[in-house]
């Protein structure tokens, strides 16, 4: 068994273009000749063949792809019969999102939530079949010229249906580093929220041109999730609705328990932000940067108290515990 190139032919499959190539797998163009129609086939790199647990992950995606049905989401094909490893999917025409949005940096606030609401459409579709996506990112929506919206890739996804997968490696953080909702960097398997916050960072990317946090490197970026309140979107726009900054923000929270429940909840309030009641029962017109600010206020003088009192305290206790000191001759006016 080979790699296989343009021009070869894999079971009822005629191998065309290829459209992307990864660590781990390409992607091709390819026609069915039973039925004429064009298709993709995502075809693992040999080496990961033998990898139980690759083929583990990737049978999982097939299998979850294949009961799928929804205008949003790629579909997954059945072929008729398989001769190794690979992934049959309904070939879709268009851009992804990454590449739309490095032609124009941030899109225009009625574009991006077009987008965000059709992901979110499919995001709820798979929800009510109890499948989490984990790995929502721009690079995973592909864009029809006609402005549908397509999503794919559910390499890690999880069925809460089906067995857990417990091999050694497979219970680790997984997921792309800007995207990742701090829960997975914990290792944690993720749920509905953790695509809530998939969604909320790649409205904010679309709208703000840059991501909610600020790092060097992914390590930094990992450390910033779980540890920092994230930047509202007035930081990179002053003029953005104060109403819209809270809403997204309050889907990129840290904790799970401060963000939208649920994927309905955040496209409610992103069509209707003025009427949105925040977690903390404040209004979203309330702008988000002046809460961020707020707590930076509170949050540093009461750093400063509790230092300063942890000093009195200090020095109470040593005076408490030092032997009482001989007196001092009475000063006279000659010392000088």
């Amino acid at each position: 068994m080979r790699e296989l190139t343009a021009g070869d032919s894999l079971d009822q499959y005629q191998l065309g273009e290829l459209l992307a190539r990864s660590g781990m797998a390409s992607i091709f163009k390819a026609t069915d000749t039973e039925s004429g129609a064009a298709v993709a086939l995502k075809i693992p790199h040999m080496q990961f063949e033998s990898d139980v647990v690759f083929f583990e992950r990737f049978k999982r995606e097939e299998s979850i792809g294949q009961k799928l049905d929804h205008p949003h989401i790629v579909k997954v094909l059945k072929p008729r019969a398989k001769s190794r490893m690979y992934l049959a999917m309904e070939y879709v025409e268009g851009k992804s999102l990454r590449a739309i949005m490095q032609a124009a940096r941030a899109l225009p606030v009625e574009k991006a939530l077009d987008v965000a609401q059709q992901v979110g459409d499919a995001l709820c579709y798979l929800h009510a079949h109890k499948v989490v996506h984990r790995d929502l990112k721009p690079e995973n929506v592909l864009v029809t010229a006609d402005g549908q919206v397509k999503i794919l890739d559910f390499g890690i996804a999880l069925d809460e249906t089906a067995r857990r997968l417990t091999w050694a490696g497979l219970s680790s953080a997984v997921g792309t580093p800007d995207y990742m909702a701090p829960e997975q960097i914990g290792g944690r398997r993720g749920d509905e929220r953790t695509d809530v916050y998939a969604l909320g960072t790649m409205v904010f990317e679309m709208l703000a041109g840059d991501l909610p946090h600020e790092a060097s490197n992914p390590h930094a970026l990992l450390s910033a999730k779980t540890n920092d309140d994230p930047r509202p979107l007035s930081y990179f726009l002053p003029s953005v609705d104060p109403a819209l900054d809270a809403v997204v923000v309050r889907a990129i929270q840290r904790s799970p328990r401060d963000r939208y429940q649920t994927v309905a909840q955040f496209l409610t309030d992103l069509r209707d932000p003025k009427s949105a009641v925040l977690a903390d029962g404040s209004r979203s017109t309330t702008p988000a940067r002046r809460r961020f600010r707020a707590v930076r206020r509170v949050a540093v003088p009461v750093a400063v108290l509790a230092i300063f009192g942890g000093l009195i305290a200090l020095v109470a206790l040593s005076h408490r515990a030092a032997p009482p000191l001989a007196p001092s001759p009475p000063a006279t006016h000659r010392e000088k």
